[in-house]
C-alpha cells in the first residue's frame, strides 16, 4: 500500500489529525497494535479549551459534543474550609466544555467510518523505516499477515509506550522529566456531580478533584501516595475520604453509588525534544506528559494536531517545508508554558510528604494571593482556558 501520511496510533491525536487531513484532499492511513473496543473502553479527562473544540468542530464530528458537552464558566478552588471561584468567563471573556476524552474518540471514529478513510486496528510488530530519508515506510503484521505502507511522513500519536518515540535513535532526543510522590485514585460512578462545576481541594489530608462527565455521571480524585493499591480501597472508604477533605457544604452534597471504574494513575511531567526527525513527526503523549491537574494532556495533544496539519497541508497543497520544519519549535513553545503551568498547578494544590512546615506556609501564602489578586486569578484563568494556538 501507499499513501501520504502513516498515522500510529487511533487515540483522539491519530484521528483529529487524520480527519483534517482527509478534509483537506491528504490521504492517510492509522494504525493501531489494540482493537477499537479496547480504546473506546480507557477512561480520559475531558476539559476541553476552545481551541480543541473548535478543532473538533472543524472535522464536523462535533455533533454530540455541541449538544451534550457542559459550557464551564468557572471553577472552584476550596482550602481552608472554603470555596473561592475562579471567573473565567469574567476574567478572559472565555470558557471550558466538559465532554470525555472517550466520547471524542468514539464521534471522530464513526465520521472515519462513515468517509470510507482507512484504519488498520490489532496490528503487531509495527516498525518505522527509512524516516532518515525522502522515503519513509512502515512494516506491520495484522492477522499474521505481513503488510507495508510506504509514505511520506509518518506521524507518531501512539502515545509515551509507544513506537514512535522508541524508534527514534538514543542520541538525536533528548527527555525531561519529574515524577510526582503521589497519584490520583479516580473513581467514575452514576451519580450527580456536587456541583455544576469543578471543585479543586487543597486540604491537609491530600487534593481532592470533584469532576464529572456529564450532570448524571461524576468522576472523584483523591491524591494517594505513588504505591497505593486500588485494590485497599473499597468505595465506601473512598466517599468517606473524598467529603474528609471537602468543605462542608460538599460534603454533605456528595452523593455515593457504586463504582464501575476505578484506578490509579501516575503523576508526571516529561517532554522529549524535538518532534521531528526527518520524516517522522511526534504529537502529543508520544512527546509530552503533564500531571492531569491543570488538564492540558488531551488539549496538549490537540494544538499539536493543529500545528502539525497546518505544516502538512503546507507541505502537501502547497510544496512547502516551512511549516514542518517550524513545527516542533512551534508545538514546544506552547507546551512548555503548559508544562509549567501543570506543574504550578500540582505544587499549588498537592500536598508533598517532604514539605517543611516553611513550604506549607508558602502555599497558605499563594493560595490566599491567588483567590484576592485579581492579577494573579487573571493569569490562572488565561493559562486554563488555553493559551492562543
Amino acid at each position: 500500500m501507499r499513501t501520504q501520511v502513516v498515522i500510529i496510533g487511533s487515540g483522539p491525536s491519530g484521528l483529529l489529525l487524520g480527519q483534517l487531513l482527509t478534509r483537506a484532499g491528504i490521504d492517510n492511513i492509522i494504525l493501531d497494535r489494540v482493537g477499537k473496543d479496547y480504546i473506546l473502553g480507557r477512561v480520559r479527562a475531558g476539559v476541553l479549551e476552545q481551541g480543541t473544540v473548535d478543532l473538533v468542530r472543524r472535522t464536523d464530528a462535533d455533533q454530540r459534543l455541541s449538544h451534550e458537552g457542559l459550557v464551564h464558566d468557572g471553577f472552584s478552588i476550596a482550602f481552608g474550609g472554603r470555596d473561592h471561584r475562579i471567573d473565567l468567563a469574567g476574567l478572559t471573556g472565555k470558557h471550558v466544555t466538559i465532554y470525555g476524552q472517550t466520547e471524542i474518540t468514539r464521534d471522530l471514529m464513526a465520521i472515519r467510518e462513515a468517509a470510507g478513510t482507512k484504519t488498520l486496528y490489532d496490528v503487531k510488530d509495527v516498525a518505522l523505516h527509512g524516516f532518515d530519508t525522502n522515503s519513509p515506510f512502515v512494516t506491520y503484521t495484522r492477522s499474521g499477515v505481513a503488510g507495508r505502507i510506504d509514505c511520506d511522513i509518518i506521524a507518531g500519536c501512539d502515545g509515551f509506550h509507544g513506537i514512535s518515540r522508541r524508534s527514534i535513535p538514543a542520541g538525536a532526543i533528548r527527555t525531561f522529566e519529574r515524577a510526582y510522590p503521589f497519584g490520583w485514585l479516580g473513581l467514575l460512578a452514576e451519580v450527580p456531580p456536587v456541583s455544576e462545576e469543578l471543585v479543586y481541594a487543597n486540604h491537609e489530608r491530600g487534593f481532592a478533584l470533584c469532576s464529572m462527565r456529564s450532570m448524571t455521571r461524576s468522576r472523584y480524585y483523591l491524591q494517594v501516595p505513588a504505591d497505593e493499591r486500588v485494590e485497599g480501597w473499597s468505595d465506601d472508604r473512598f466517599w468517606d475520604e473524598l467529603r474528609s477533605r471537602l468543605p462542608r457544604h460538599h460534603a454533605e452534597a456528595v452523593v455515593t453509588g457504586p463504582s464501575f471504574e476505578k484506578s490509579i494513575a501516575p503523576l508526571r511531567s516529561f517532554v522529549a525534544e524535538p518532534l521531528r526527525f526527518g520524516r517522522l513527526i511526534l504529537v502529543g503523549d508520544a512527546a509530552h506528559i503533564v500531571p492531569p491537574t491543570g488538564a492540558k494532556g488531551l488539549n496538549l495533544a490537540a494544538s499539536d494536531v493543529h500545528y502539525l496539519f497546518e505544516g502538512l497541508r503546507d507541505f502537501f497543497l502547497d510544496k512547502s517545508s516551512a511549516g514542518i520544519d517550524a513545527y516542533s519549535g512551534r508545538a514546544l513553545a506552547r507546551v512548555w508554558k503548559a508544562v509549567r503551568f501543570s506543574w504550578w498547578m500540582t505544587t499549588l494544590l498537592h500536598r508533598f510528604p517532604d514539605s517543611s512546615d516553611f513550604e506549607r506556609r508558602i502555599q497558605d501564602a499563594e493560595l490566599d494571593y491567588l483567590t484576592h489578586s485579581q492579577a494573579a486569578a487573571t493569569a490562572l484563568a488565561e493559562n486554563y482556558v488555553g493559551l492562543p494556538y
